[in-house]
């Protein structure tokens, strides 16, 4: 069985990223992967500075239990054309003892108009630690109006963009880990 987490980059309570991570989660069990949601909203996680997190039992939780998975969902807010601080730094917390060799399936969440910008920092920081990023990415523009009031994607095109992500990411994890 594929086992999978979902991180969402945002700490805001009616998260548009939290929703894009709860379409995908439901996916993927449909698919029938595993998938655990560490919600960043509900973790106390230092700044990373490369030392000893000790005091910090979240961080041992988020890296074991993505160390133990074969994949992420990796949604972000994208903040002044990047990544969110928030779930860089959840990253940065990890090493290679952690991510490498990871299937991911990238997701981002815009106020403006849909673009590539926090996807591809998003590739480019898992390619860094040696996770395997999927051909498949899906960025969801003018997020306060892409959601109903269930959270689900008004535009059915998107909505079918969402689900082929996370079909691509399941496959290619059975395909990549095959111990999966």
């Amino acid at each position: 069985m594929v086992k999978l987490v979902g991180i969402a980059g945002s700490l805001r309570p009616e998260s548009h990223s939290h929703q894009a991570l709860a379409i995908a989660t439901r996916k993927a069990q449909e698919l029938g992967a595993e998938v655990t949601v560490l919600d960043l909203r509900e973790m106390t996680l230092p700044f990373c500075n490369g030392g000893d997190y000790g005091d910090y039992p979240d961080v041992a939780r988020l890296q074991e239990t993505v160390k133990d998975a074969d994949g992420l969902i990796l949604a972000t807010p994208e903040y002044h054309g990047s990544v969110s601080g928030v779930l860089k730094n959840a990253l940065d917390l990890m090493s290679f003892e952690h991510l490498e060799g990871k299937v991911v399936a990238p997701i981002s969440v815009l106020g403006g108009q849909a673009n590539s910008n926090a996807l591809n920092d998003l590739r480019k920081i898992a390619r860094w630690v040696h996770a395997w990023v999927i051909p498949e990415q899906v960025a969801i523009g003018q997020a306060w109006q892409a959601f109903d009031e269930q959270g689900k994607l008004v535009d059915a095109k998107l909505a079918e963009r969402l689900d082929g992500l996370v079909e691509s990411l399941v496959s290619h994890t059975q395909k990549l880990r095959p111990s999966a």
